[in-house]
């Protein structure tokens, strides 16, 4: 197995860090890692936001589901989906551009997390761990205004990164499902509850019966399908996209 699959498969989110900082040197090739990641139509639909002021990471440690971790991390970059960037080109450039409609930010927001990937894989590979933030999502009104998004950008995602401390180097990586419940030849195929239950099952060690899966698939669904935050974060979300419904 070469040196970089090894990596995808050890690599786990880290909330925990040394009391160390970045430096510029790595840093800056984590960023620039992002540069290299594929794009639609080589058009970089993304802006990266890297926050530094210790107030900004404050006040996002409580907009994104209160999680004070964030406000330590050495490194925390926003990943935007940006659609702004190219149709203000366009309107100075008098093209008459249509407005930017959603499947053009859907768009933006692959090429805006395929970027942010990038630099997982290459913190990784420096030693640096990091965690993706989906709560980033939430609160639009507050996050829209402190970080000054104009109409066509979205948060897609944020990371914060760091050295973890031995804790979490030594931490187990939470296992993952099994190939034969994701992977289907040609045509989308739909679990049965059989299945459902065994999928379940084998990605979690803790549970050894079907009773055990049912308990646990509807202790999930609670904890985060109809959380507060999952709730919030779909309402945030629809405001995000009503600058795109044409």
């Amino acid at each position: 197995m070469n040196e970089t699959i090894q990596q995808l498969k050890e690599r786990k989110s880290v909330r925990v860090f040394e009391e160390k900082e970045i430096n510029l040197n790595i840093k800056n090739e984590i960023i620039k890692s992002a540069f290299e990641a594929p794009t639609a139509g080589n058009m970089m639909f993304y802006s990266i936001l890297d926050i530094t002021d210790q107030e900004i990471k404050s006040r996002l440690a409580i907009t994104c589901d209160n999680q004070p971790f964030i406000a330590k991390a050495p490194l925390v970059l926003i990943f935007l989906a940006d659609y702004q960037r190219w149709y203000e080109a366009f309107v100075l450039n008098d093209c008459n551009p249509r407005k930017p409609g959603e499947g053009d930010i859907l768009l933006a927001c692959a090429d805006a997390i395929i970027a942010a990937q990038n630099t997982v894989v290459a913190a990784e590979s420096l030693g640096v761990g990091s965690c993706y933030i989906g709560d980033i999502l939430e609160n639009h009104e507050e996050v829209r205004e402190l970080l000054d998004l104009p109409d066509f950008v979205i948060p897609a995602a944020m990371l914060v990164y760091g050295y973890p401390t031995e804790q979490q180097k030594n931490r187990k990586k939470p296992k993952r499902f099994e190939k034969e419940y994701i992977v289907f030849e040609n045509k989308y195929r739909r679990l049965t509850k059989e299945e459902h239950t065994k999928m379940y099952n084998t990605k979690n060690e803790k549970t050894r019966t079907n009773q055990d899966a049912v308990e646990g698939i509807k202790e999930l669904c609670n904890r985060k399908y109809m959380s507060d935050f999952s709730l919030e974060m779909n309402r945030s979300a629809s405001e995000y996209l009503k600058k795109f419904r044409v």
